[in-house]
Parts: C-alpha cells; sequence; structure tokens
C-alpha cells in the first residue's frame, strides 16, 4: 500500500533556477525567496507553460470562427510551391502578415492612448481646469507651437507682439487632440523628419492622416476576406507605425515636457537595494506619470513625512518599475527599483507597503503575491482593473490630482504598521545618470552658447566614435533576465559605439553600473571612452520610457541636420535593437525605426518564420523601399557584431571608414565649417 501512495504522489512542481533565470544578483536572492516562501513567479511559469512552436513563427490565425488555422513549415522546409492555405485559402504570408500588423496596431494603440491622456491633461491644465497642473516648460511650447502651426505672435498696429501663452497653450491642445481624429490632412510631426524621409514616406504612400485611424483601418483590414496581400497589409502596417513613432508617442513626450518639465541630467540609484526597511515604500509601476508626478509631489510634503513617522516610519521611499519608473527617474531623481520581470520580486521582499500602478506591462499575479505579504495593491486607471478581490481601486481623476494622491500615499503610510513577514532587501543598487534627451545632449556637446550636435557629428566622422546604437525595449522571460541587454550593450560600448536607452534596457544598464561617466573608462574602447571623459557624459545615454523613443528619434534627425553624415536618417552610422522584446509596443517600436531608415535587429524571436517570402520582404526588400529593415539574431554577440558590420557598411558608404589624422579646429575653422 505504501508503495502505492508513493508512486500516486503527486510530482514535485517544477521550480526556476534562480542563476539560470536571470543573471541579478538582487533578483537571484529574491526567487530563492520566493521559493522558500511557496510565491509563484513569472519565472516559474515560464518553466511549466511551454510557447506554441506555430504561434512564434506567425502562422496561427484565430481572426474568425472557423479555425484557427494553423499551417506549421513542412519538416525539412519548403521545396517548390508552398501550398499551406487556411480554410479561407490564406497562406502564410497573408496571416503572418495580418497578426504582424495586427501586432503593430495593437502597440500603436497603446503608446497613442497614453498620448492621448497626457493631451487630455494638458488640455484641462491649459484651460485652468485643474490646479495640480500647469505649464512648466514655456520653451517647449513655443517649439511645439511651431510645429503644429499655431502662432506664438499677433500682429497689433503692424507690430509683432508675443500672444499670451495660455492662449498658445489651448490651441496647441486642441491642435494636439485633432492629431487623433482629424477628418483630412496628414500626421503633423511627420514633417519633423528629414525632407528626403518625408519625401520617401510622400512617395511610398505611407503619410498617416491621423493616429485612430490608422490602428482601426489596420484591424478592417485583417478581417477576414478583406486585405490578402502581405504587402498592402505591410503598407498599412507602416503607416500606423509612423503614426505611433511620429505622432502618439512623440505627442505624449513633448506634451509630458511641457507639463511636467524636459528632463536634464541628475543622479540616482537603480535596483531592488533602493527599497529602505525603515521606510514606506511606495512602488510606482505602469507608463503614464501624470499620476506618478502627483504621488512625487505630495510624498515630498513635510506633513506626509511628519505622519509616516507617527505611524512608525523614519519617512516615504518612492521607487518606480518599468516605464513610470523612468518618468519619475529623469525629472525627479527617483530610483529605479527594477525591470518589468522584477515586479512580483519587489513584493517579495517584504518591504513594499504600497505598489501603484497605471496601464501596460502590469501582471495580474501581482495580486496573487500581494496575498501572501501585507501589501496593498492599488489600480488608478479606468481601464486598467482586477478581478481579484484584494486589489483596491482608487480611480485618478485630474481634477481632484492632489486629493486622489494623499490618499494613495497615506494608505500606504498606514499600511507600514502591518508587515507580517520578514523584510529581506538585496543590498545590490548602481549609481546612475539619467535624464538625457535631444536638449540636454546638445548642451553637454556645446555648452550654454554653443550647443550643437557637430561635436557628435565630428567624432563619428574622425572614428572616435564608431557610431549609434539604439537599444530599447522590454524583458523577456524565455531568456536569461538581463544577459542579452548587457551582453550587447557592453560588446557595443567596447567597439565604440554610443548607445542611446530606453525603456527596461535602459533599467537594466543602471543596474549594472554603465550609466555612469566613469562606466566610460571600464567598458569602451579606447574613441569613445575619451569622448565620454572629456564632455562628461556616460557611454549609454538613458533617454527615457518607451515613449521616449521619440527623442531617439529626433536625435537623429538633429545629427543629419548637423551636417557631414548624409542627408537622412537611412545614412548614419547607427543601428536599432531590442534584445528581450515581449510586447505589442515593441513591434510598433521597431517598425517605426524600420520605416524611419533604421537597420533594426531583434533578439528572442520574431513571428515570422513560418512565412518565408514574408520574412524576406521585411529582411531585405523593405531596406530597398525605406533603408531600414528587421533582422533578428538570438546570441547576444553576434547580435551586437550585426549592428557594428552595418554601422562599418555606412561608414563605408559616407567614405568615413579610413582613420584620418586629428586636427586642432579653432574658431576661424569652425566657422567656416559652419557656413559651409
Amino acid at each position: 500500500m505504501a508503495e502505492k501512495n508513493e508512486k500516486e504522489a503527486p510530482k514535485a512542481k517544477k521550480l526556476a533556477d534562480p542563476a539560470a533565470a536571470t543573471i541579478d544578483p538582487a533578483s537571484q536572492q529574491m526567487i530563492q525567496r520566493a521559493h522558500d516562501l511557496g510565491v509563484e513567479t513569472a519565472f516559474d511559469r515560464a518553466v511549466t507553460m511551454k510557447p506554441c512552436n506555430i504561434g512564434t513563427q506567425g502562422i496561427c490565425c484565430k481572426n474568425c470562427g472557423m479555425g484557427p488555422c494553423r499551417l506549421p513549415l513542412p519538416k525539412g522546409g519548403i521545396e517548390g510551391e508552398d501550398t499551406r492555405k487556411g480554410i479561407c485559402g490564406a497562406t502564410p504570408n497573408t496571416i503572418a502578415a495580418r497578426n504582424f500588423i495586427r501586432m503593430i496596431a495593437g502597440g500603436a494603440a497603446a503608446h497613442s492612448d497614453h498620448g492621448r491622456s497626457v493631451a487630455e491633461i494638458f488640455m484641462a491644465a491649459a484651460r485652468k481646469e485643474t490646479d495640480a497642473y500647469k505649464i512648466k516648460d514655456k520653451k517647449k511650447l513655443i517649439e511645439v507651437a511651431g510645429v503644429l502651426g499655431v502662432d506664438t505672435t499677433v500682429e497689433v498696429d503692424g507690430e509683432q507682439l508675443d500672444r499670451d501663452m495660455d492662449e498658445i497653450a489651448v490651441e496647441v491642445g486642441e491642435k494636439a487632440l485633432n492629431e487623433w481624429g482629424k477628418a483630412e490632412g496628414e500626421l503633423l510631426f511627420a514633417r519633423r523628419a528629414p525632407e528626403p524621409r518625408y519625401e520617401l514616406w510622400q512617395k511610398q504612400g505611407v503619410l498617416p492622416r491621423n493616429i485612430d485611424r490608422e490602428i482601426v483601418e489596420i484591424m478592417h483590414r485583417t478581417h477576414i476576406g478583406v486585405d490578402q496581400d502581405y504587402k498592402n497589409l505591410m503598407k498599412q502596417g507602416t503607416r500606423a507605425a509612423i503614426a505611433d513613432g511620429w505622432g502618439g508617442s512623440m505627442l505624449a513626450t513633448e506634451l509630458q515636457d511641457i507639463l511636467f518639465g524636459t528632463p536634464y541630467p541628475l543622479a540616482s540609484e537603480a535596483n531592488l537595494g533602493v527599497m529602505k526597511e525603515d521606510m514606506v515604500n511606495i512602488v510606482i509601476h505602469g507608463h503614464e506619470p501624470v499620476l506618478s508626478e502627483m504621488i512625487v509631489a505630495v510624498s515630498q510634503k513635510k506633513e506626509m513625512h511628519e505622519y509616516a513617522k507617527s505611524r512608525g516610519a523614519k519617512g516615504i521611499q518612492l521607487s518606480g518599475i518599468c516605464c513610470t519608473a523612468n518618468e519619475i527617474l529623469q525629472r525627479h531623481g527617483v530610483p529605479l527599483c527594477g525591470t518589468f520581470l522584477q515586479q512580483e520580486l519587489a513584493i517579495i521582499t517584504g518591504a513594499c507597503d504600497a505598489m501603484v500602478v497605471d496601464i501596460q506591462c502590469i501582471f495580474q499575479n501581482l495580486a496573487n503575491v500581494a496575498k501572501c505579504f501585507h501589501t496593498k495593491l492599488i489600480t488608478t486607471h479606468p481601464i486598467a482593473r482586477m478581478e481579484q478581490d484584494n486589489v483596491i481601486h482608487i480611480e485618478f481623476d485630474e481634477h481632484h490630482a492632489i486629493e486622489d494622491a494623499e490618499r494613495i500615499v497615506k494608505l500606504a503610510i498606514d499600511n507600514f504598521e502591518t508587515r507580517k513577514s520578514e523584510v529581506m532587501i538585496p543590498r545590490q543598487k548602481s549609481p546612475i545618470v539619467a535624464g538625457f534627451g535631444v536638449e540636454s545632449i546638445e548642451y553637454h556637446l556645446g555648452g550654454m552658447f554653443r550647443g550643437s550636435y557637430y561635436t557628435l557629428n565630428d567624432n563619428i566622422i574622425n572614428g572616435r566614435i564608431r557610431g549609434i546604437g539604439g537599444v530599447v525595449g522590454c524583458n523577456n522571460v524565455r531568456t536569461r533576465h538581463n544577459e542579452s541587454h548587457i551582453q550587447i550593450v557592453k560588446e557595443l560600448i567596447k567597439n565604440d559605439v554610443i548607445v542611446l536607452t530606453t525603456g527596461c534596457n535602459a533599467i537594466a544598464c543602471a543596474m549594472e553600473g554603465l550609466l555612469t561617466p566613469e562606466s566610460a573608462r571600464v567598458f569602451c574602447g579606447p574613441g569613445l571612452a575619451e569622448v565620454c571623459e572629456t564632455v562628461g557624459i556616460p557611454p549609454v545615454l538613458h533617454l527615457g520610457s518607451c515613449v521616449d523613443n521619440s527623442r531617439i528619434l529626433l536625435a537623429a534627425t538633429e545629427v543629419v541636420k548637423a551636417g557631414g553624415l548624409g542627408n537622412d536618417i537611412s545614412d548614419l552610422p547607427a543601428a536599432g535593437s531590442a534584445p528581450e522584446w515581449m510586447s505589442e509596443k515593441a513591434i510598433s517600436i521597431g517598425h517605426y525605426f524600420v520605416a524611419s531608415g533604421v537597420y533594426t535587429v531583434f533578439g528572442v524571436t520574431l513571428p515570422v518564420s513560418g512565412a518565408p517570402v514574408f520574412k524576406d520582404y521585411l529582411f531585405k526588400e523593405f531596406e530597398k523601399m525605406y533603408g531600414g529593415m528587421w533582422d533578428l539574431e538570438v546570441d547576444p554577440i553576434k547580435h551586437a557584431h550585426k549592428m557594428i558590420a552595418h554601422i562599418d557598411k555606412k561608414r563605408s558608404d559616407l567614405g568615413i571608414d579610413k582613420a584620418r589624422e586629428r586636427i586642432l579646429v579653432d574658431m576661424a575653422a569652425r566657422r567656416e565649417l559652419e557656413s559651409a
């Protein structure tokens, strides 16, 4: 009987090996603690739940009730004609293209709805309907007004006078909101691209009309029986991606800068070790900064700190996860608690008194983890709620922003005394310098009065800097947490490629200590190290959240304007990368970079391999049309060297691949160059 019972005993559940799951020692410690406490995390679920092989190849169609139709590649590949068809006759190319542009639509919708929310709050601030938000960056307001066609002066008795700032702000808000649904015209920010790029989009017929229309049209085209030509489907996908990168995301970034202030470099720290055992720990997680800005303001109030002390805490410690973290870091220096895959681990420390979430990249399992601890999990957005009964919903309203933030912070403070398990905060944290953008890079390169991208271009031309790498994106539990991010970035800077980063890649680099000027001497090639030491910048520049990839687009445009490196973004010795992508937003980001002329490499996987003809279209034909193309490389070192090879090719095309004699450029020579 004992033998029978032994055979019938359930198998022990497979758990993630902490060392195999992540390269980060703090995360390894928390994964092990989760195992000790019997708390399941995403790392464990990834061990037991395997991905669908057909779905990862992009050849499963579930767009109607007759399917899903699955079209696996024959063993040994395809020889001759590809005869695979869905019930309606859809080919692998059609199915893969439909799936791909639906991901673009999902990503563009996420970024652009974020942008719309910011625009609505911007309008409330412009109309003085809220006391919580005010215009902070008037210089940028004037700049954006010019792009949107808003007059900043008015003629009075034949004299041009400055318009009232409030009037300008209201009209900017109206013009911005109109970009989501105007009846005619084209996306206004598209003209911010270099002129040859704008003309190319015009020639290809992919200039967006308005943001919402391009997303809706994808959903229509991919309905059963509508668009069945993979090239035509990708044309609409391209239009929607441009509407995201040069529209919704760019509007979000610019309006956030106007409302909350344009970032400039500041110092902070990163990793789970930023939490403090003797303080009230509030972790802010998500993507929209409209609430987190208010929580930062409220948590700094003297009366809130006194209230925390009355509950036995020494004060309030804010930290952030994902892109909300990047937003409050770059404007206030609030430390980074961790990346996307560390959200459960922050609660497992036992020190998280409240986790406040808004939208995007939020695990529903946070509620289950919070049940095992004292943590209050608070949702705040009307479109992002959870079904579990232990989740508190405090819906944020911009008209009562301070009151809502105070309620949330007080709830966290009151919860400090109820900690029910031993606190275990990893000691790991790294110093960082973040808050870079188009304006601050220009300032660092040229100073207050001579700010220019000329210095960057000059150092690319003379070879000290080999090129520019934009490395961005998520974490993916199907690969070792942060490993690809760090290996790729280290390989790039070792080979004198300066890196611009956003999103969870930026947080990963912060945790690894790559966001300090001092790191250049340790990790960089001699040319890039010399530039970083001279200018006083890190070799990896943190440009913000995932909507702030628009900053990379504008920085690339400034490089083109500075001269000497071609006439379009596609001419630049530059390449893009998303090493550990996982979200639809990443596909939209990747595609608007490709459409902007950037060679873009993804890691992990890409849902196109089951349709070889469609894959070749993205990986080869797109370069002929747009100057940028997709690529996939799982191995991080090979991934980095694909980017470097492309950069070297562009250097050769520009005729700057040979070492040049270094000369001192005096002011007379510089004036001559600038007037040329």
